[in-house]
């Protein structure tokens, strides 16, 4: 087909959960039977993406970047920014099965033909360093050269006299958050989004009243030494999950964990919140990390000026493929490291690889379904990470050939409608979309 009579025409989603999270795949149809694939950030919602769909159908799914600046409006931080991200993800991968190359050439080539890949772990209920030691080691006996735990104030909740906090909050976070907190095993419920729920979960760090004592302190800190007692000092151990509590906290903890060679901690404060972010940099040599929850590239320099040591923003939030690479200039520019976050299925996660071989200097690539051995099948071909690391593919596109449709039946969302069902309701949504007069 002549690439000028290329069309749109039609968007449909999947929503799968429990590999180990709710997940958002997205396809992208087209006159020629081409289909680009593409993912609606994790735990969000698939309306994200269909309200964009009468904005794209009839055009040129080739001029990626005219389509992204009509929709890039529609964008925003944190799962706002997935539909379109995930439709800026998929037009790349069509524009490389059109033209038969893969999406890292498109982007300006290769810096690399296998991308590492940093393994994140938790370990379920009360339970030591030693046990996450132990978890970590069997990462570390399976290849993965890079790691990742959760570590908060939630191991503190029923240690007595380990946490300071205006009596009942402890309670009410328990109670009322912890589940939405603690979701690496699975989506996020709905009833945790309403009522007392949503008011306790999106208090933010520095307003919760909880503070850590010094006892508290001795508790993480032992838990930290247990577990570089068992893996040893040579491989990287980051941390995330802190818990939301003030700044002045977190930079308490890091001074004790300095000892123990950090790679970075994540999330310490809102990322907006730039001063706690720069105030956490000047008093702390462990490494800060943020920037999953960031829309455009452009957000980011606040952040980078901070003093921010490493960036893990999300494809599926950041607005996709030219955002990033736009992000890759500015971290050059401050001296930033990149370690893209990726919390979503293998078409996220092949998109964050083609985007790291095209990265001039990038940490690793997050993981977290490796103890879910349906997830690498979703695919096909299967995705194979071998001694931690993934090969890059040299076919077209994100080197996608189809989905594994019997195992997103087998996967599919409970209460969201039946995998790529009809979205012709969208068809006629309209709005102006100019915002200047």
């Amino acid at each position: 087909m002549d690439a000028s009579k290329l069309k749109i025409t039609d968007i449909r989603t999947a929503d799968i959960d429990g590999l180990p999270k709710h997940m958002i795949l997205l396809k992208i149809y087209t006159n020629a039977g081409i289909i680009g694939y593409g993912e609606v950030r994790d735990a969000s919602s698939g309306t994200y993406a269909k309200m964009l769909k009468h904005r794209l159908v009839g055009e040129n799914p080739l001029n990626v970047e005219k389509l992204f600046n009509r929709i890039r409006q529609f964008g925003g931080h944190s799962r706002q920014g997935g539909g379109v991200s995930g439709i800026e993800i998929a037009l790349w991968d069509i524009v490389g099965k059109f033209y038969g190359i893969p999406v890292y050439q498109l982007l300006g080539g290769q810096y690399r033909d296998r991308v590492r890949v940093y393994c994140d772990t938790d370990v379920d209920g009360k339970h030591t360093g030693r046990d996450m030691g132990r978890a970590l080691k069997k990462r570390m006996e399976a290849g993965f050269t890079y790691l990742k735990m959760d570590l908060g104030i939630e191991l503190l909740y029923d240690e007595p006299g380990a946490l300071n906090a205006p009596l009942g909050m402890l309670e009410e976070m328990q109670k009322y958050s912890m589940k939405a907190i603690c979701h690496q095993s699975g989506s996020i419920d709905k009833s945790l989004m309403f009522g007392k729920n949503y008011e306790i979960f999106t208090i933010p760090h520095h307003a919760t009243g909880i503070h850590i004592t010094e006892h508290g302190l001795d508790v993480l800190e032992q838990y930290v030494r247990e577990v570089r007692e068992e893996i040893g000092y040579d491989v990287p151990l980051a941390i995330d999950h802190f818990g939301h509590v003030a700044i002045e906290d977190a930079i308490r903890f890091a001074r004790r964990l300095e000892k123990y060679n950090i790679a970075w901690m994540e999330d310490l404060a809102p990322w907006q919140m730039t001063e706690h972010l720069a105030k956490f940099a000047r008093n702390s040599c462990v490494p800060l990390c943020t920037g999953e929850d960031i829309y455009l590239a452009e957000n980011f320099e606040p952040v980078l000026q901070a003093g921010v040591n490493v960036v893990h923003p999300d494809l599926l939030t950041i607005g996709g493929f030219g955002e990033m690479k736009k992000l890759g200039g500015l971290c050059e520019k401050y001296g930033v490291a990149i370690a893209l976050h990726m919390a979503e299925s293998p078409i996220g996660f092949m998109a964050a690889v083609h985007m790291a071989a095209a990265l001039k200097d990038v940490l690793a690539v997050e993981f977290h379904s490796v103890d879910h051995p349906e997830w690498y099948d979703l695919v096909k071909p299967a995705i194979r990470i071998e001694d931690g690391f993934m090969a890059v593919p040299d076919t077209p596109g994100l080197g996608i050939e189809s989905l594994n449709e019997d195992l997103i039946a087998q996967f599919r969302k409970a209460d969201c409608d039946e995998p790529w069902a009809d979205t012709s309701a969208w068809d006629n949504e309209w709005a102006n979309d100019r915002t200047w007069s």
